[in-house]
């Protein structure tokens, strides 16, 4: 309501103000109508003035010639290119005057012009001849005889007296000249008044359109204000007594519904504390519960770290204490030399396994783990470590039987170190848990397209040895765990070789599972994207 009334009044305003810009406008186009017909009027009477000063001018040279047989006719045609100029000048002005003029009023003195414009002429056609004519007169001729003789050429043309002629125009022109300056001061008159009651005008209304609004605004604001002051104090029980259709009392509405949702989220804010200070009570018995669980893991850690210097000690002594007895012995066969620097060399891969899990161990989670992953074949990492396995499982009489891989058959993003260690990692684990005489087999299959469009490869290496319990396969990914099993098979493991195995899995997006029954062997499956956009080449 109050905004439509709002916008009536500045429209009203508004309007009234174009109007007086549109009369302004006019009054000004009016003003400078007459302001520029009085200009060419001027222009004129001042070009009658110029022409009757030259063609005296030529009078004067004509009696000169007369008289003086040696007059030269340079300042006659000077004369006669001045008039001809000025006779110009005119007959573009009047034309000039005709097309400006907007009544009929003054047609009059258009054709009066024209007239005189062609005696003028006339005159001047007449006189051209004239004086190229002139001839000196007798001896002894008087100056006024020159002067008479002279007159009719210059002042009659066309029957017509040229001397009224001029004098008729220029006082013509110059009561023109008068008439239009007149004119543009009644316009801007006109216009000045104009401004000035339309201006008080509508500072009239402004002022009672101002006064009318704020007596209307003075209740509806006051009980807005006291609305916000009672809300800000807390008083949600406060209602404002506005209840029309205006805007106002729309807002009041508004204000009233708040302080009611208000009081009601109040309400609940009350409930939510008291529930939320049992929460916190219940989360602080869970927090002391997690920390009491963190100083169990570290202590798990120290005693992790004990065990891995334990670990690193130990092959150290046996490669120091096989180095000096090879040393201190004499004239010793070949053989014995060879069969030392193989347990050495066994021992030496033992100590390296230990330090890599140990370099794995200290990095705190997947994301610490620098990798630098590029587009490569599978088969390539696959390969190198099967051979470096091969190695390892002829020492303990474990053969490794991989099938072959189609090169380019499985691109994969990838850092060649980190997936050939996470190979060589399940297979070592394979050939390791493994009885003598027992196998490892290796093979790589394309997995069908998952629901989210992504393309994998599985590598499957499955083992025949001692397995696992169905009870330990829960934990067998954990830092640290090794089954009564693995302890009894091998009593030298750490416990970190699946854990490191997930980690390196999970950075390339791929992941481990685990199948296996205790006594027949376990069974591996390596799970890895393969890169999207490739056509299936078949698996191996």
């Amino acid at each position: 309501m109050f905004a439509r009334r709002l916008t009536l009044a500045l429209a009203a305003l508004a309007g009234a103000a174009v109007l007086e810009g549109l009369a302004a406008v006019w009054a000004l186009s009016v003003a400078n109508d007459h302001v520029l017909r009085g200009r060419v009027a001027s222009d004129i009477a001042l070009g009658f003035k110029d022409l009757t000063v030259t063609k005296l001018r030529l009078r004067g040279w004509f009696i000169q010639a007369q008289l003086d047989p040696n007059a030269t006719a340079e300042p006659r045609l000077r004369y006669q290119a001045d008039m001809q100029r000025t006779l110009e000048q005119l007959r573009g002005l009047s034309a000039r005057a005709i097309e400006i003029d907007r009544g009929d009023a003054t047609r009059a003195e258009h054709l009066q012009r024209q007239d005189a414009l062609a005696v003028l002429a006339d005159s001047m056609a007449s006189l051209k001849v004239a004086a190229a004519q002139v001839q000196p007169l007798p001896p002894g001729t008087q100056a006024r005889q020159a002067w008479q003789s002279a007159g009719e050429m210059f002042d009659i043309s066309r029957g017509r007296d040229m001397r009224q002629l001029l004098a008729d125009s220029i006082q013509r022109e110059s009561v023109a000249v008068a008439r239009e300056r007149a004119g543009a001061d009644q316009a801007l008159r006109w216009m000045r008044g104009l401004w000035l009651g339309a201006a008080a005008a509508i500072a009239l209304a402004a002022l009672l359109l101002a006064a009318g609004f704020a007596r209307a605004l003075r209740r509806p604001l006051n009980e807005l204000n006291e609305g916000a002051k009672a809300l800000q104090r807390g008083d949600l029980a406060h209602r404002i007594a506005l209840d029309g259709p205006d805007e106002f009392s729309s807002v009041a509405r508004s204000m009233n519904a708040m302080a009611v949702e208000l009081a009601d989220h109040r309400s609940r804010e009350a409930q939510a504390r008291q529930q939320l200070e049992a929460l916190v009570a219940a989360r602080t018995g869970e927090l002391q519960s997690a920390l009491e669980a963190l100083q169990q893991v570290d202590a798990r850690r120290r005693r992790l770290f004990a065990d891995i210097s334990h670990e690193l000690r130990t092959p150290t002594t046996a490669i120091l204490g096989e180095a000096e007895i090879t040393l201190r012995a004499r004239d010793r066969p070949a053989e014995d030399y060879r069969a030392a620097l193989q347990r050495i060399v066994a021992t030496s891969r033992q100590l390296a396994a230990v330090i890599d899990d140990l370099l794995t161990m200290a990095r705190s989670d997947i994301d610490a783990l620098a990798l630098n992953r590029r587009p490569l074949d599978l088969a390539g990492p696959l390969e190198q470590a099967v051979e470096q396995a091969c190695a390892l499982a002829h020492e303990r009489g474990v053969v490794v039987c991989a099938a072959q891989t189609a090169a380019g058959a499985l691109p994969v993003l990838a850092d060649p170190q980190r997936l050939r260690q996470l190979l060589l990692l399940l297979l070592d684990n394979a050939v390791r848990y493994s009885h003598a005489g027992g196998k490892v087999e290796v093979a790589v299959q394309r997995c069908p397209v998952a629901a989210d469009g992504v393309a994998h490869c599985e590598v499957r290496i499955a083992d025949h040895g001692i397995g696992i319990a169905a009870d330990d396969l829960p934990q067998v990914f954990e830092r640290n765990f090794r089954s009564v099993k693995a302890r009894q098979h091998r009593a030298d493991g750490s416990g970190l070789g699946l854990a490191i195995g997930r980690a390196l899995a999970r950075a390339h997006g791929g992941d481990i599972r685990l199948d296996s029954q205790p006594g027949s062997g376990t069974t591996v499956l390596l799970r890895l994207p393969l890169l999207p956009d490739h056509p299936h080449r078949g698996a191996a």
